[in-house]
């Protein structure tokens, strides 16, 4: 130690070895140490969570664990309580104290019950917040501003039969028709085996919404009254596989020993529930999984939520089954039903595993778009790819004016240029083929909202 002449030169040098000796221990122990999240005492339940039986069935649980070990937490605990449905995750500190997530698991319509009642912290959704919802629950804030509505992985609806079923592919207005009792034997949809037996997930299900928004509602049909009804995801999927006349929906984790059809939507090719095909949202029946967050939050539900847009919490969302937002890229086969010029494109490059889409009636990105866009400039910069690498391409729902549907779909990808060069990156082109290749039908909202995309290439 260097030779201090007097008291004032003691003071500022031992003030300057402290704040080098913080600044060594913040860079060299793990970050979590010092974002360590507050806990008051034994047995406290930290957070509360309410909602979706796809998400608070085992990607929930395994999210709230994951969080508890980057926190450091020890001897972590996943239990089942008394009630159907619901789980406790516990873990201990470092001081020995105790600390709990409670999840209830019935349906994503109890969970926003439950933010606007404060018997939940977070709400679990597998469909986006209703209009009304909104309205209800306006006092706690915006819950569709970016920062509220989180998409945490995407799922895809799989149709389900008995393994020995010999169809292979439905439409959705065959779905339609069967699901609202109109069809009524597999003989009528060319298969055979007499009687059809309808499953489905309850009223409360998020998943249960997402059929009947869909599926039902855009034909105007209501679930037939003799389908039988499940809240628990994996009993609906094993009834299925031990009757060979049953068919019914469910997220993509639980086809487990039933088998998958593939779905065709207005003119879009058949589509089976492919892990790529469902990532880009072009499957007719994916769907987005959310974390509704309210802005007065709770620390561990904003930790949570952070957790699950890590990398780390995304390998956890696709270890359970799910379709993590992590960027890849895939080679696509061109194909003759493709635009000539889509051909050549799939010929020299590959397809990102993300579809930018925009907010309802504007050319603004939605909340997943802007999530997505620090994903794929990360993924750029890795595989030094921001300098003329890109190739946007454009699509838009059909317009009476041929070269009106080409003009926007051009401008949607030109819209994503604009955000993209805000990051650095050089776009080699940007095409628009209006309403070609549409990924759903144009008769619903829904459908065009989906068809209305830009799609990423990389050369």
């Amino acid at each position: 130690m260097p030779r201090v002449s007097s008291i004032n030169e003691r003071h500022l040098w031992c003030r300057t070895l402290c704040l080098l000796l913080v600044g060594f221990i913040c860079y060299a122990l793990p970050w979590t140490v010092f974002a360590a999240l507050p806990t008051t005492g034994d047995n406290q339940t930290v957070l509360r969570i309410q909602g979706s039986n796809t998400i608070g069935a085992a990607l929930g649980p395994a999210l709230v664990k994951g969080l508890m070990e980057e926190q450091g937490l020890l001897d972590i605990r996943i239990e089942a309580s008394d009630a159907d449905n619901e789980r406790r995750v516990s873990g201990k500190t470092a001081q020995g104290q105790r600390v709990f997530v409670e999840i209830a698991a019935h349906g994503s319509s109890t969970g926003f019950a439950a933010l606007k009642n404060a018997s939940a912290d977070l709400a679990a959704a597998s469909r986006p917040i209703k209009d009304s919802e909104l309205v209800d629950l306006e006092a706690l804030g915006d819950l569709k501003d970016p920062d509220a509505e989180q998409v945490i992985a995407i799922d895809g609806l799989a149709i389900i039969l008995h393994p020995h079923n010999p169809l292979t592919r439905l439409d959705t207005e065959q779905l339609a028709r069967l699901f609202s009792g109109e069809v009524k034997t597999w003989e009528e949809l060319g298969g055979i085996g007499g009687a059809i037996h309808l499953y489905a997930r309850d009223d409360r299900s998020g998943t249960y919404d997402t059929f009947k928004e869909l599926v039902l509602a855009r034909r105007g049909k209501h679930l037939s009254a003799a389908a039988k009804r499940f809240e628990s995801s994996e009993q609906l999927s094993d009834a299925i596989s031990r009757d060979p006349q049953g068919i019914g929906f469910i997220g993509l984790p639980y086809v487990r020993q039933a088998k998958a059809v593939a779905i065709v939507d207005g003119g879009s090719q058949a589509m089976l529930p492919l892990n790529s095909l469902i990532a880009t949202e072009d499957y007719p029946l994916s769907r987005r999984l959310y974390f509704y967050l309210p802005p007065d939050h709770n620390p561990w539900a904003t930790a949570l939520v952070r957790f699950a847009q890590s990398a780390r919490g995304q390998a956890i969302v696709a270890l359970n089954g799910f379709i993590a937002q992590t960027v890849q890229a895939m080679s696509v086969a061109a194909a003759p039903q493709m635009p000539e010029g889509y051909q050549n494109i799939a010929r020299q490059a590959q397809r990102l595993t993300v579809n930018f889409r925009f907010e309802e009636g504007s050319a603004t990105l939605d909340n997943k778009a802007r999530q997505d866009l620090a994903r794929v400039v990360d993924f750029l910069k890795q595989h030094d790819k921001l300098d003329k690498r890109v190739i946007l391409v454009g699509f838009g729902d059909a317009k009476n004016d041929p070269a009106r549907a080409a003009l926007l779909s051009k401008l949607r990808a030109m819209a994503v240029r604009r955000e993209l060069a805000r990051n650095g990156v050089v776009p080699r082109e940007i095409r628009g083929f209006g309403a070609q290749m549409p990924v759903a039908a144009n008769t619903a909202d829904e459908g065009r909202i989906k068809n209305r995309r830009v799609e990423v290439w990389v050369y």
